[in-house]
């Protein structure tokens, strides 16, 4: 798995600095995705690795399901066809992703709870969130019974312990001090 991320990362990192210079983020982001989806299918990832389909034969096909692909776009389709690295849109995607967001200034909070929020549960959350880690944030719930209620919020390597599971394990390490 860390081996697709590190080889995924520059074409990432170019795709990005690519879609930045042409003011196509949000153009290039639903590209990429829509390419990722493709390529995480188990018929599709066959296709990818069938050695009777030429690199151009795989670019035509996976430019035809990119949609309105600029011509930059549809070069970067080539050269991942061209390094039989089309299997690694889902990692590029993913890091694309994350290179727009921390550009946009949002950053992902891991919220973990033990029971499902509701959307206004989430809703009203979210500001006091952005308020504590000082940044524009889009939440991903977790769901996690250990914590038996509350909730705990990862943004990066900040954690917000506000669970049950979190407040026992202080003051069980506090009775031991």
């Amino acid at each position: 798995m860390a081996e697709t991320v590190t080889i995924a990362r520059p074409y990432a990192e170019a795709a990005f600095r690519a879609a930045k210079e042409a003011g196509a983020l949000d153009a290039w982001s639903s590209c990429l995705d829509r390419l990722a989806l493709v390529a995480q299918d188990a018929e599709m990832a066959e296709v990818i690795g069938d050695p009777r389909l030429s690199a151009e034969e795989l670019a035509r096909l996976f430019v035809s399901l990119a949609g309105d692909a600029d011509a930059t776009l549809v070069n970067f389709i080539r050269v991942l066809a061209d390094n039989e690295r089309l299997a690694l849109l889902p990692d590029i995607a993913r890091l694309f992703a994350e290179q727009k967001s921390a550009e946009e200034g949002v950053r992902e909070a891991v919220v973990e709870t033990a029971f499902p929020l509701s959307e206004t549960d989430l809703k009203s959350l979210v500001p006091q969130l952005e308020a504590h880690f000082k940044t524009r944030i889009t939440p991903r719930v977790v769901l996690d019974a250990a914590l038996i209620g509350g909730v705990r919020v990862a943004v990066g390597d900040q954690v917000l312990d506000a669970s049950v599971r979190g407040k026992l394990d202080a003051m069980a390490a506090a009775l031991k001090n």
